[in-house]
């Protein structure tokens, strides 16, 4: 189903979540160091973490503002900090859930899914957009897959970013010439087709268990995104 990086320095706690997880269909990874779950984070791009507040090398507030300076991957606060200020500071810093320790395990499954159920565009933060291993850069204007950056023409990003934005819905050639190309272009709608053409070329090997553009035959084009990544 996808992996999910746990960020607990207490051995007993992580390794429960760990098996609660697994029996729940994903894959996870557990890091006991916040300086090794950064540089795990940046090579794995999980699609979601639980993650302590409390850490060696590096605290839980300063691991979730490295991630949501770099992507809008979903961030749970698992943390024995109970205070509403401490509630109130990890959501205004981008976590999409916090749960207070203790807990019971099942409650963190249904956190998980309740998070993973969310349409991508709740998790758009910080000006960028993640669908598993595709990254779009609104600020930059720059693609990313799996980590590497993608060449691509002005006009095809603007339509790649506007699909980003509206995730599974469908839109019509003309709606998308209005509003990609602009109301003044006099032009053939067969932009929109070449368009697609290119850009599917350039995500060849984006997983389409993630996602991908989709024809809709007689309706349009979508950009379908699987939300559980």
């Amino acid at each position: 189903m996808g992996n999910i990086m746990i960020v607990e320095d207490e051995e007993a706690i992580s390794r429960v979540l760990a098996a609660y997880i697994s029996k729940a269909g994903f894959t996870c990874q557990i890091y006991r160091d916040g300086l090794q779950a950064v540089d795990a984070f940046n090579q794995l791009q999980p699609m979601l973490v639980i993650l302590d507040v409390m850490l060696p090398g590096m605290n839980g507030w300063d691991i979730l503002s490295h991630i949501r300076q770099r992507s809008a991957c979903p961030v749970i606060m698992l943390t024995a900090r109970t205070a509403v200020s401490d509630r109130i500071m990890g959501l205004n810093e981008g976590a999409d859930d916090y749960i207070a320790k203790p807990f019971e395990p099942d409650e963190v499954i249904a956190r998980i899914h309740a998070v993973l159920r969310r349409p991508p565009q709740s998790l758009f933060n910080a000006g960028q957009i993640t669908f598993g291993s595709l990254r779009i850069d609104f600020k930059s204007r720059s693609v990313y897959l799996n980590g590497a950056s993608l060449t691509i023409t002005p006009r095809d990003l603007s339509l790649l970013m506007f699909l980003a934005e509206h995730p599974n819905h469908i839109f019509t050639r003309e709606q998308l010439i209005e509003k990609v190309w602009g109301i003044d272009y006099d032009g053939s709608d067969r932009a929109v087709d070449l368009a697609i053409k290119r850009l599917r070329r350039l995500l060849l090997h984006w997983p389409v268990d993630e996602g991908e553009i989709r024809t809709l035959r007689g309706t349009g084009y979508q950009l379908y995104a699987n939300t559980r990544h």
